[in-house]
């Protein structure tokens, strides 16, 4: 909790604070990346900080976490603290790091807001950043522990095994092990961070959430080609990498598995549904399903543009056949997919569409528009929002979990 003498100057000054947060976090990470260059060497997406995204997280991150030390201080986002702590971990983070970003963080509060921060007003902001800080650190020091790895040890070298073309803009990558190092499990759902040298010489992260469950030997997850837009939006340099220059036989650095939403181990019927290559994450959790002998009921909802860009198909529909209680249903906005099929629908997801299996857990990945469709329609059915988890790719720009 704020201490007593911050609590009033934290709730006096939130409006303000919160009105300019986004100017105060484009600030930040410019000033940061001036002063500290070697960031964007691995640790930070250069993508999401190009469009904005990773600006946006911060600033409702930060926002969200003031407004519940002054408004709810018993109840902290924990959904918000967990999701960022795997974020960072998995891209090998250290706790000292933190300091560089309250430095940089601090000078762009003073930047944008001028006189309007007294001392009184610093001291109280930095009170806040230091509360959130220690907390993530503590949860960021668990994850680590849990693995027995630190922030240099996550990462290890894998030997590409297969290369698997599963539509004209998904490609899956089968990977081995190289060493006799034990491989620490996944969990179902989570991703590993891949870390690749661009053509400029400057490393890249990003995550892939793992598409089946381990075997001890390999990992398996899918990318799907991100292509440039007329507005001006570049094509995605690391999936356009992975797609035309990385084959069978070459290595890349992933680091172990991290990622809060999670299948849970429970005997209530569960429900996956998704869009896209937001399928990743769900055909992930299936797997796990088939190779623990669930016999769990499953029901698996997936929306595409047509029955060629439903990515993973062959896997998901094999691993709905092996389970006893387990049924598959697609929504196609171009071409029916199968016009005597009853499970094949037209048009965008509608869960009014399928019998629901009550008292179930629920499951969502794929843009966010999707998953605030999706969302409010089972709230609207009756759903309790505990029971809906849901994984966004990239900086996470919704924050329903937490709201």
């Amino acid at each position: 909790m704020l201490s007593d003498t911050s609590l009033p100057v934290v709730k006096a000054t939130l409006p303000v604070v919160g009105e300019n947060i986004r100017e105060i976090a484009s600030r930040f990470y410019t000033h940061m990346f001036q002063e500290h260059p070697e960031l964007l060497d691995g640790l930070f997406n250069r993508g999401n900080q190009a469009d904005g995204r990773q600006q946006q997280a911060l600033a409702g991150s930060v926002a969200a976490f003031a407004g519940f030390l002054v408004n709810d201080p018993t109840h902290l986002p924990d959904h918000l603290l967990s999701r960022i702590s795997h974020k960072h971990v998995s891209l090998g983070l250290a706790p000292d790091q933190y300091q560089v970003v309250h430095d940089n963080l601090m000078w762009a509060i003073v930047d944008v807001l001028g006189d309007a921060v007294t001392p009184d007003v610093a001291a109280a902001w930095d009170e806040v950043y230091w509360l959130m800080a220690n907390m993530l650190i503590n949860k960021e020091r668990g994850l680590y522990d849990a693995v027995r790895l630190g922030p240099e040890t996550i990462w290890r070298t894998w030997r590409v095994a297969e290369k698997i073309q599963e539509t004209d803009d998904v490609v899956s990558f089968v990977v081995e092990r190289m060493d006799e190092r034990a491989v620490k499990p996944s969990l179902p759902g989570q991703y590993v961070t891949i870390r690749m040298e661009m053509p400029d010489g400057v490393l890249q992260p990003r995550q892939y959430s793992l598409t089946q469950a381990d075997d001890g030997q390999h990992r398996r997850f899918a990318v799907k080609r991100v292509r440039g837009t007329a507005a001006g939006t570049p094509d995605g340099e690391m999936s356009t990498l992975l797609h035309d220059h990385v084959n069978v036989g070459d290595e890349v650095t992933l680091s172990a598995p991290f990622g809060d939403v999670v299948l849970e181990y429970t005997d209530r019927p569960v429900v996956l549904a998704s869009a896209g290559i937001g399928i990743t994450p769900m055909a992930g959790m299936l797997s796990h399903l088939v190779k623990a002998g669930s016999q769990r009921k499953v029901a698996f909802l997936h929306a595409d543009d047509s029955p060629g860009t439903f990515a993973l198909r062959n896997q998901v529909t094999a691993d709905i056949a092996a389970l006893p209680d387990a049924s598959l249903n697609a929504w196609f906005l171009n071409g029916d997919g199968g016009a005597a099929d009853a499970n094949v629908h037209t048009g965008f997801m509608n869960v009014r569409d399928v019998e629901l299996p009550s008292d179930a857990e629920y499951y969502l990945c794929g843009p966010v528009a999707f998953m605030q469709s999706v969302r409010s329609a089972l709230v609207g059915l009756g759903v309790p929002a505990r029971d809906i988890q849901y994984e966004v790719f990239g900086p996470d720009l919704w924050l329903a979990d937490y709201q």
